[in-house]
């Protein structure tokens, strides 16, 4: 029996200042719209870290610093592979904030999130990287075809 699998590898990153504030994007993505963090895919040869840092800075403007991994999100998707999502904290970044293509990015109270459109599932990976008692979010199909979420 082989031990390797189709995987899909991507990253999330929760900005956050010492004011009570979160960085989001308001994703412009049709297969996945809404209010979330910002983050992207892994690419070839890159390493976690380096790709979180990436992909903040061409989504937001921002670079950051220190990002640490607090969590991971997986589920398998249309096809059968894992998909992989890395979930990173900071509060060490620099710079002006831009939008991308990727949706408008924006400042807000933590404690106004729950105000906005928020990109499905958001508030499941939410509680992974807000509670350290939590490491995992994830996804398992049921036998009904439902999937059930179990935090970690």
């Amino acid at each position: 029996m082989s031990r390797t699998e189709q995987a899909e590898f991507t990253t999330m990153c929760m900005i956050y200042d010492d004011n009570g504030n979160v960085l989001v994007q308001d994703r412009r993505d049709p297969d996945w719209p809404g209010v979330a963090f910002p983050g992207g895919h892994v690419e070839r040869d890159e390493s976690f870290v380096e790709s979180i840092i990436r992909e903040v800075r061409e989504e937001t403007g921002l670079i950051i610093k220190n990002p640490r991994l607090c969590g991971v999100k997986q589920f398998r998707d249309k096809n059968g592979s894992r998909y992989v999502v890395l979930l990173f904290k900071t509060n060490k970044y620099y710079g002006e904030i831009s939008s991308s293509d990727e949706g408008e990015v924006f400042w807000v109270k933590r404690s106004d999130l729950y105000n906005y459109k928020l990109s499905d599932y958001f508030i499941d990976m939410l509680q992974v990287f807000e509670n350290d008692d939590l490491s995992e979010c994830y996804y398992q199909k049921k036998e009904d075809g439902g999937w059930e979420l179990k935090l970690l």
